[in-house]
């Protein structure tokens, strides 16, 4: 513990944010970061308690009062080193991901948790600054290849940590880049690509073959695969939307959130139109935007309106509005459910909750609005409130309700793996096993729709399952 009264001497300061007015101006991020002594006195907040709880809050276990002691003491590099030993990528997760450790700080108990998340993507970008962070070429090589379908943070994860232990690894993605939702899906205000980018070259300089444009089940098979590697991890994500089963939804105003987000971050990569949108560009210029979901997705999608020059936007939710604090003594150390106001929500949104959609209403093929009607949860079930129902006009919907699954027609079908009940590729978490011996399977196409720190924490637990099942012994870390 370096500073046992920086808890009781020093506020918790976050970074802060460009003026709204500003940052709509461009998709680049709008984060400005702490100063280097600013980030060594609110690292020197940790208490390092006697139980971290923390560490539990973190999906991957990350050794943070460690870390915190080390930049208090302005020993960067090792600091790095400590991250790096449980996260492959914490500048992704330094910027998009929730931070539940915040929310299982011990400081948290007071609204003042330690700024976890800051003083993480600190470490890593200065790592990346001062050359710190290069390939790491394993010494020798086991004979054994491996296939990993999908190139999103659990696939990235398990490839890397393979490749380090020695084996031959590829790399497969249908998309034209590698990085899954964490390329297509995020917003670039929220992370930039060439934090994807260069972790690729990393990535290359460590062994791995990455095959972009390659769809297994489609552009290779999965017997193929079979038979010319010795396993095959499945992290192909969990994209199957679910979908607005209401009258109207057929309209083509109505949209999926994934292809209006995808869309803009093709454009901001430099793709021409036809690339961008080949059904058809897709914006919110001048258009009333409804976003149907509460979640990430939804307020990337409200944040990405308001830069295309949308007329209004209206976030929609069918669940009750959460509270603004939460019952600590209830929750924490747990994950809270309350209200959470991201930075697009600050750019300029009309949020609602209990709200259920009825209809899509449309004129002479074009969406025109959205009859809703009000929610009621009091009995513990969806109830709708009579005389409560209103359009709210629209000529785009978005469609941000969350994820049912994986795809099933390709990869998963021709694998012939057995599925869980929610349509899941069916594998436990000690060995990350399909009912094919030869198949692992981990992150979303496991899981089911999570956050990209559990993605990367089961790529590099599924990876070590792998070794260890190749090599009868591991080395990598869970």
């Amino acid at each position: 513990m370096g500073k046992e009264t920086g808890f009781l001497e020093l506020d918790r300061q976050d970074r802060i944010y460009d003026d709204p007015k500003e940052r709509l101006k461009h998709y680049k991020e709008f984060v400005i970061p702490h100063s280097q002594e600013a980030l060594q006195s609110q690292a020197s907040r940790c208490m390092n308690c006697g139980i971290p709880y923390c560490h539990n809050g973190c999906p991957v276990n990350n050794m943070i009062p460690d870390w915190n002691d080390l930049v208090y003491k302005g020993d960067w590099k090792n600091a790095l080193e400590v991250l790096h030993s449980t996260n492959n990528f914490p500048e992704f997760t330094g910027r998009i991901c929730p931070a539940p450790c915040e929310a299982s700080c011990t400081l948290n108990l007071s609204e003042q948790p330690v700024t976890i998340k800051s003083i993480e993507c600190a470490i890593v970008d200065r790592g990346w600054k001062e050359g710190w962070i290069t390939p790491q070429v394993p010494e020798r090589k086991t004979g054994k290849s491996v296939a990993v379908v999908g190139s999103g943070p659990a696939g990235m994860a398990c490839a890397q940590q393979l490749a380090r232990a020695g084996h031959s690894v590829t790399l497969f993605e249908k998309n034209d880049r590698v990085g899954g939702l964490l390329r297509y899906g995020i917003p670039d205000f929220k992370m930039e690509k060439h934090l994807i980018n260069r972790r690729a070259v990393q990535m290359e300089a460590e062994g791995i073959i990455l095959k972009t444009s390659t769809e297994v089940g489609v552009d290779v098979s999965m017997k193929s695969l079979k038979e010319n590697f010795d396993a095959i991890v499945m992290a192909g994500g969990a994209e199957n939307p679910r979908p607005l089963q209401i009258p109207g939804a057929e309209l083509p105003g109505v949209r999926q959130a994934m292809e209006f987000l995808t869309q803009q971050n093709k454009r901001n990569a430099g793709d021409n139109e036809e690339r961008a949108a080949p059904r058809g560009t897709l914006s919110a210029k001048d258009k009333h935007v409804i976003v149907i979901g509460g979640g990430d997705t939804g307020s990337d999608c409200v944040g990405t309106s308001n830069r295309q020059g949308a007329k209004s936007v209206t976030q929609i939710e069918i669940m009750p509005k959460p509270p603004e604090h939460e019952n600590k003594l209830l929750t924490w150390p747990d994950w809270p459910m309350k209200l959470r106001t991201s930075s697009s929500h600050e750019e300029g949104v009309e949020r609602d909750w209990s709200v259920l959609t009825k209809e899509v209403v449309g004129e002479d093929g074009k969406v025109t609005g959205l009859k809703c009607v009000r929610a009621d949860w009091s009995e513990g079930k969806l109830q709708e409130v009579p005389g409560t129902e209103w359009v709210i006009p629209a000529d785009l919907i978005l469609l941000a309700m969350g994820f049912l699954g994986p795809h099933s027609a390709g990869m998963v079908d021709q694998s012939g793996v057995e599925l869980d009940a929610r349509g899941n590729v069916l594998a436990n978490t000690n060995d990350y096993q399909t009912s094919d011996p030869q198949i692992w399977a981990c992150g979303d196409m496991r899981r089911g729709q999570s956050l990209v720190v559990w993605a990367i924490r089961e790529g590099r637990q599924a990876a070590r399952a792998v070794d260890e099942a190749l090599m009868g012994v591991s080395e990598l870390p869970r």
